[in-house]
Formats: structure tokens, C-alpha cells, sequence
């Protein structure tokens, strides 16, 4: 039913169809209209981070920033759900108008800046949901935290949020908080993922349940910084890599309107960029590593482009406000069919 729907959303501005796109799709779950909203994808199940999905689909962190809808959501057939971002207090982001789309391209500019309700509110909505699956929670710093103090807003987010989570994902990568990117340099990735992998392992021994712990990072790196970044988490042993968040470039969308504004771009115009990121980075780190593939999927063969780059499973979200619902099954499709084609070698 979301080609329906879609012009009356694109009447809106982004932010307030965001809004009113989530609880429609609460309403229709609550009423038990699920059918109508969107078919279920068929299981094909994928194991990575120690974690069994049911399928290799998930939704990105950004659509349902304080899982306020994490139900509905998950209805909707993903094989898993990311929340977040959330911080440890609540921060109203940057100033509105701050969600611009670019429908020509597929694409959304945000410059949201981690606006949300605060990790206190984030653990109330986990612990009010019925869902049961492979749940994600995002974790950042407040914008006036300094990089020197980041790794307490993120420690203190990391503690809050683990006995809820499936997995835990560092966003250090966000174009939308002043500074943010710079923790994806060198030295201070691996002061950061030290600290946060020792509290890790702590809450791990503490809780009898070692959670995963992921880092997402920024499709704007040149060969020389992804190379850096493998080698550090290769050296931190994390648990996987996020590839990627939105991009700063507007190569792929200059001229077109709203181009010009600040903030990251996604959606279609972001596929080369993530994918190639996704593909160097697979290059270099070791097999156990897997990696999520995120950004421009607007179709299955978008989806299973990424598989084919070396992710083990993927997540969307600005391809949802373009094609609905129905991409989540059409992703799960294509993948399958990949994965069933007989080698090219024999």
C-alpha cells in the first residue's frame, strides 16, 4: 500500500513525514493490519557475532532513534532492528529545517545531530517492547561532551544499554556533531575501542553474556585512513564493522536542489561510496570480522551488491522513504538467490 501513500508523505516536510510514516505503521501493527502494510520475507537464515538471524536484512539506526516503535518495526519482516542513535542525555539536535530529499537522486540530506530522548528514555521503550529478536542499540556523545571526554558518554551508554542489546554499535562516525569523525583517527580509535573493549569484556564476566560490539564508520575516508582503521580493529578485536554512515560529498547530486545543504547525504547517491569503503575494508580485515553492509540500498540487487563486496548482511533505511516496506522482502529475495546460484567456477 506505500505507493499510495508515498505522495502524500512527499507533501511534507521530511522530518514530519518521518513522524507520521512510524506511526502509521505502529497503528496498522497494533490493529493488526501487518498484511497490508508489508508481505513477510521467507527465513534465510545468517549467522554472524556469535548472533543466528532469521534473515540478513536489518533496519539501520536512525529510523526509530529512541525505540519508541521497535515492534511495529521489526512486523515490517527484518531479520534484525538498530536503534539509537542515543546519548547519554537528551539533546534536541540541530535546528529545524534539518531533513531535506533529493528525489531525483533517491537521496535525503539530514543534519539532525543525534537528536533524541536520552539513553534512560531509550532503556524504559526496550523494556516496554515484546520483541524477541536481534535487537541493535546505536550509542553516542552529546555534542558538548569534548573528544577528550567521549569515551565516558559512550562507556556510560555502553553500560546502560548492554543488558538490553543483542549488540552494541560505537557511532563514531556521524558528519552531523561537530568533531565526531575525528575519533576515527589512528590514535584515538584505539584509545577509545581499548577503553571499550575492556568494558566489554567486564560486562561480559559481570552478566554471564558476552555482547557484540560493533563500530560504525564514515564512507569519507581515502585508502590510506580505511587501511588504518582495519588495522586498528583488527588490533582491537572487535566484533564487526558497520560500513557506512552518510557521506559529506555531493558529487553524485551537484546542482539538484537542496544539494547545498549541510549535513549527510544517503540514499542511492551514497552506494558507490559505502560499497567501495565496504569492499577495502573486507580486503583488510580477518575473515572472522564480518562486516554490515549500509548505504543506497534501493533495490535487491542493490542488496545483494553489497553481499557480493563482502558484507555478511546489510541494513536500510533512507531506501525505505523511496520504495517502502516491500524492499525489506525484495532485499531478502535477491540475497537468497544469490546465495543458492551455483558457483561461477563449478
Amino acid at each position: 500500500m506505500y505507493p499510495l501513500f508515498r505522495p502524500f508523505l512527499f507533501s511534507l516536510d521530511p522530518e514530519r513525514a518521518h513522524a507520521l510514516g512510524l506511526k502509521a505503521i505502529d497503528t496498522a501493527w497494533r490493529l493488526g493490519l501487518r498484511p497490508l502494510v508489508a508481505l513477510q520475507p521467507r527465513p534465510l537464515k545468517t549467522k554472524a557475532f556469535g548472533l543466528e538471524f532469521p534473515n540478513p536484512v536489518g533496519l539501520a539506526a536512525g529510523m526509530d532513534k529512541n525505540g519508541e516503535y521497535i515492534d511495529a518495526l521489526a512486523a515490517l519482516g527484518f531479520g534484525f532492528i538498530e536503534i539509537g542513535t542515543t546519548t547519554p542525555r537528551p539533546q534536541e539536535g540541530n535546528p529545524k529545517p534539518r531533513m531535506f530529499r533529493l528525489p531525483r537522486a533517491q537521496g535525503v540530506i539530514n543534519r539532525l545531530g543525534f537528536n533524541n530522548a536520552g539513553v534512560d528514555a531509550l532503556v524504559r521503550n526496550v523494556e516496554a517492547s515484546r520483541f524477541t529478536g536481534i535487537l541493535g542499540i546505536n550509542i553516542g556523545k552529546n555534542r558538548d561532551t569534548s573528544n577528550q571526554n567521549a569515551v565516558n558518554d559512550y562507556l556510560y551508554c555502553l553500560q546502560k544499554v548492554y543488558p538490553l542489546a543483542s549488540y552494541v554499535t560505537i557511532n563514531i562516525s556521524s558528519p552531523n556533531t561537530q568533531g565526531l569523525r575525528d575519533l576515527q583517527g589512528e590514535d584515538a580509535l584505539r584509545r577509545l575501542l581499548g577503553r571499550l573493549r575492556d568494558a566489554q569484556e567486564t560486562l561480559g564476566s559481570r552478566t554471564g553474556t558476552r555482547k557484540p560490539m560493533l563500530v560504525k564508520i564514515a564512507p569519507d575516508l581515502d585508502d590510506g585512513a580505511i587501511d588504518n582503521i582495519a588495522k586498528v580493529l583488527t588490533e582491537a578485536k572487535v566484533d564487526g564493522v558497520i560500513a557506512t554512515n552518510t557521506t559529506v560529498s555531493r558529487t553524485e547530486v551537484e546542482g539538484q536542489p537542496h544539494a547545498s545543504e549541510e549535513g549527510g547525504l544517503s540514499g542511492k547517491p551514497l552506494y558507490g561510496h559505502s560499497t567501495y569503503v565496504l569492499r577495502r575494508l573486507r580486503a583488510h580485515l580477518p575473515k572472522s570480522m564480518p562486516v554490515i553492509g549500509v548505504g543506497g540500498i534501493l533495490s535487491g540487487a542493490d542488496a545483494a551488491g553489497k553481499i557480493a563486496a563482502g558484507a555478511t548482511l546489510v541494513q536500510m533505511y533512507t531506501g525505505l522513504i523511496y520504495r517502502g516496506p516491500d524492499l525489506v522482502r525484495e532485499s531478502v529475495d535477491a540475497i537468497r538467490r544469490r546465495r543458492e546460484a551455483p558457483s561461477s567456477t563449478g
